[in-house]
């Protein structure tokens, strides 16, 4: 069973997001895949109405470690669950580059989620200056190790200089940074790094690339159902 899930970053209000996920809901899926939906938080609760009663998860693209408190601009996995949303996204290397994200930080939200019920999707990866300068396993090694095996976590390996470039990690590449997450912590990982219709049956072939998180190409309903469509 793969998992292909759709971040959809700052990307469609709850209108826009209600007819895509409508649309999603009433396409033909893969059998043998996992289908995930990740709005901005004004439209969790369109899409969650429009899916309801079907397979396809939504998920959030950010979750806070306490239940409550006064953290203005947060939201934590109490108010989440109460949406009925399925799980969150932490550690995203946008929310690392401009959110001022830590390793640290990016292991409490993913704790308290899935203390919470929520399922997890956590996300690593380096640069290019880290890439060019031998660090990918170093960087690795540090960004998991503040997270824990559990059933509800899924790691997705974004290569922070394929994210939003037109660059993407040959299948090779990618193959080798999934088999080093693995051998570190026992969890599915995905891949994630401009992930298309023309390059993502390639990338899925690899044995140690259980799905993957998709942007950009998350966005179209024909772009998306081909990923999806792949993963099987």
């Amino acid at each position: 069973m793969s998992l292909i899930a759709g971040n959809w970053k700052m990307y469609k209000g709850a209108a826009e997001a209600g007819e895509f996920c409508r649309a999603l809901r009433d396409a033909e899926l893969p059998i043998g895949v996992d289908v995930v939906v990740c709005p901005p938080f004004t439209a969790l609760a369109d899409a969650v109405q429009a899916l309801a009663g079907t397979e396809i998860g939504v998920f959030a693209q950010n979750c806070h470690w306490e239940p409550e408190g006064a953290f203005t601009g947060e939201v934590s996995a109490p108010m989440l669950r109460e949406l009925g949303v399925y799980g969150a996204i932490v550690g995203h290397s946008e929310r690392r580059q401009w959110s001022g994200e830590t390793d640290e930080t990016v292991g409490r939200r993913a704790a308290a989620a899935l203390a919470a019920g929520l399922h997890v999707i956590a996300c690593v990866g380096e640069t290019e200056a880290e890439r060019e300068a031998g660090d990918t396993e170093a960087v690795l090694r540090r960004q998991l190790a503040v997270l824990d095996p559990d059933e509800g976590l899924v790691v997705a390996y974004e290569p922070v200089w394929a994210i939003g470039t037109g660059k993407t990690a040959t299948p090779a590449i990618a193959e080798d940074a999934h088999e080093l997450i693995k051998s570190l912590l026992d969890v599915p990982v995905l891949y994630g790094g401009s992930v298309k219709p023309e390059n993502a049956a390639e990338l899925l072939a690899q044995p140690a690339i259980d799905g993957a998180l998709v942007g950009g190409a998350s966005l179209d309903l024909g772009s998306f159902l081909a990923i999806c469509q792949a993963g099987s």
